[in-house]
Parts: C-alpha cells; sequence; structure tokens
C-alpha cells in the first residue's frame, strides 16, 4: 500500500519519485496559474522532467507559472498549447501541433485536469453538447486519443491521468440522456456528477484497450480545494444542495462534507496517479488521498464504460480502434 495520504503534498510526492519524473515528457491541461494543473507542472519541474507541455485556453493565465518553471529548473522544456476543449476544432488544431511537434517523440504521462463545475444555466458547446460534460470528458476523450500515438510510443509505463471528483457520487453517466432531455431534466450538480462518472469509467476503459500496448489511465480527486478557479462562481447554499441531488439521482447518501485541502495537497493524488508504482496492478483505478478507493457501482460497470466510449465517438464524429 503507498505511504501518502490527506496531507500529502505535491513536493513531497515528487520528491519520492523522483525517478519516474527525470527526463520525461508530462502533457497537463488547465493550467492557468494557482490551479491544480499549474501546480503539478511547477511540482514536476523540481525533479528535472525532459519536457513539460501546458495545454490550456489563455496563455497570459499560464505565463506566470511558464516563468515559475523557468526560475525552477531553467533546462526543462515547456512548450504551451492553446486548447478550447470545449471546441472540437480547436483540440484537433491543438492535437495537430503536439503531433507534428519534432521535440515531442513521446509523452510519458498526460493529466487531464482541466475542467469546469456546477454551471447553472444549461448550457450547450458549439457542437450541441452540454457544457459540463463537454469540458471535463468529450474534450479530453478527443485530444488524448488522437495523440495516442505519442502516449504509445512511450509505453510500457505511460499513464494517462483523468482529474475526476468524489462529485462522481451526484449521479451516473446518463447513456441515454446525456443532454438531460434538451436542458428539461438539467440541473448543474447532476451534470457534474456524470461528468465526473464518465473520467472514471474512461479511465477504466482506456486501460482496457491500452493493456496490451503498456498504458495505464487512472482517475484521482483532488479532495476539497476552494482556492482555484472552479469553485469560485459558487457559495454555500450551493454546495448544500449536493445531498439532495445525489440522493435523488442514486438513492445513496452523500455523506457530509469533505476536509479542506490547499492546492499541494490537491495536487498530490495526481502526480500519484501519475507516478506510484504501486498502482501498477490495478489499472483503471480510482484514487482518493494517494489510495486506491472502490466508488460506486456505476462508475465500474464494464457496459457503461463502453457505451460512453461508443457515444463520445459519436459525439467527436471519430472512431478510435486501439
Amino acid at each position: 500500500m503507498s505511504p501518502f495520504g490527506f496531507s500529502t503534498t505535491s513536493e513531497e510526492l515528487v520528491k519520492a519519485f523522483a525517478d519516474k519524473i527525470k527526463g520525461r515528457t508530462f502533457l497537463v491541461t488547465g493550467t492557468t496559474a494557482k490551479g491544480l494543473g499549474a501546480q503539478c507542472a511547477i511540482a514536476l519541474a523540481r525533479e528535472s522532467p525532459a519536457h513539460l507541455i501546458l495545454v490550456s485556453r489563455t496563455k497570459a493565465k499560464v505565463d506566470p507559472v511558464l516563468e515559475e518553471i523557468a526560475s525552477i529548473n531553467p533546462n526543462v522544456k515547456t512548450t504551451f498549447v492553446t486548447c478550447e476543449l470545449t471546441d472540437f476544432d480547436s483540440v484537433r488544431a491543438a492535437a495537430e501541433k503536439i503531433n507534428n511537434d519534432s521535440s515531442i517523440p513521446k509523452i510519458d504521462v498526460v493529466i487531464n485536469n482541466a475542467g469546469i463545475m456546477n454551471v447553472k444555466d444549461y448550457t450547450l458547446d458549439k457542437q450541441g453538447i452540454e457544457l459540463t460534460f463537454s469540458a471535463d470528458h468529450v474534450g479530453h476523450f478527443l485530444l488524448t486519443n488522437l495523440i495516442i500515438n505519442k502516449i504509445i510510443a512511450a509505453a510500457p509505463g505511460a499513464r494517462i491521468v483523468n482529474v475526476t471528483s468524489r462529485g462522481y457520487g451526484i449521479g451516473p453517466f446518463r447513456g441515454d440522456d446525456y443532454n438531460f432531455s434538451d436542458g428539461k431534466a438539467y440541473d448543474g450538480w447532476s451534470a457534474y456528477g456524470q461528468a465526473k462518472t464518465s473520467n472514471i469509467l474512461y479511465s477504466a476503459e482506456l486501460s482496457r484497450r491500452l493493456a496490451s500496448k503498456g498504458v495505464k489511465s487512472y482517475a484521482p480527486h483532488p479532495g476539497a480545494i476552494f482556492t482555484t478557479n472552479l469553485a469560485n462562481h459558487l457559495d454555500e447554499s450551493d454546495f448544500s444542495e449536493i445531498g439532495k441531488v445525489a440522493e435523488r439521482n442514486t438513492g445513496k447518501a452523500w455523506g457530509g462534507p469533505s476536509n479542506i485541502k490547499n492546492v499541494s495537497q490537491g495536487a498530490a493524488p495526481l502526480l500519484a496517479a501519475a507516478l506510484d508504482p504501486d498502482f501498477d496492478d490495478r489499472p483503471g483505478s480510482y484514487i482518493v488521498d494517494c489510495q486506491i478507493v472502490t466508488p460506486h457501482k456505476y462508475a465500474t460497470d464494464p457496459e457503461a464504460a463502453r457505451k460512453l466510449w461508443e457515444i463520445s465517438e459519436k459525439l467527436v464524429g471519430q472512431k478510435f480502434d486501439f
């Protein structure tokens, strides 16, 4: 069992697994300054990776992160890639840039961290997909699958980390109604629950499909962190609604609030999912406080994972047969 837990910091995690970082290439999405993705990239820089690829919407919001990485370790190569995950033309352009970059022969670890939470009004992306599902799952599905050959080139030992949340417990993947009956059945927390369940199911299906190629995938929950942009539009009354929505959707009690972490502690489970060899024999796992935890059955159902894959292919208009 991994010795790490709730209070483990990202600095402690990278120091423990320095040999899994040195000379390797990492891609992180959602790297705006002061967020979890930025914290992961900054922590990794301390242990001399060869290359850090930071994928985000707005370079100006990532420039402080690139500057901090340069100040920590000027020998680390960095590449910024613009990508709006809810715009599949933007995702395809980002993937093309990565695939055509000769300085990126392989990608050892992908950390799909970008996401949104509890969008209160029913909103569609430019393709007509509910926005949270698009931002938190479908965009990452497309980006990751388009660059999969660079990830496979790093195998065995390559990993894909799809950041989930305890919020998966708010509700399952709605395979027959992922767009909430065109908004008639919509609420923001149910949309978040669906997206976060999808992160776990996608990790399991990726691990199944890539087992023979030596690539593993994991779905970590960072913890409750209120200093990033993810929750800055929410107040206490918003969070008080979660229990009622979760019980309505799943028949299960929510279980009360989580203890609060700082950003460094929140990034640690993401880095554990990316680096810890104790997880090698449990690909597709859900990780909480740097430990493997068994989620609700609807988040581990192989049929739901296959259906999610097929629907995701339909939504992006491309099949992936690896």
